[in-house]
């Protein structure tokens, strides 16, 4: 009989070889967690409201252009029309891609998008 297994002793001894796989066993990684250097811990700086910046141009996020002629831009998270004023400056002009802001003899063009760097130039030499 000795040499029978006993199936309380087989149980008890898979049960202690499932604990020994899991306590060694390494937490998966969060395959939509960004890298470790794109997070900033908390209670950083960054974490402060970040103080405004004196003479910083207003930011372009949208513009609409209806085919009857109406004219809108979102400036700033602000709604304005063609002709209408924001902080101050009229808006003048409207295209596709940017605003123009006039206030007095001041004239300031705001972009929805950065402008294009030059080309580089290469040297071809062989």
């Amino acid at each position: 009989m000795d040499d029978a297994v006993n199936p309380r002793r087989l149980l008890c001894m898979a049960a202690l070889a499932l604990q020994a796989a899991a306590a060694t066993a390494q937490p998966l990684a969060d395959p939509t967690r960004p890298p470790a250097r794109f997070t900033i811990p908390a209670g950083s700086p960054a974490d402060a409201p970040a103080a405004p910046v004196a003479n910083a141009l207003p930011q372009l996020q949208s513009v609409l252009i209806a085919p009857g002629g109406r004219h809108v831009a979102v400036i700033d998270g602000q709604t304005v029309r063609l002709g209408g004023l924001f902080k101050g400056a009229r808006v003048a002009q409207m295209t596709q891609t940017e605003v123009v802001l006039v206030d007095g003899t001041r004239r300031r063009v705001l972009r929805l998008y950065p402008p294009a760097p030059p080309p580089q130039r290469h040297n071809e030499r062989d």
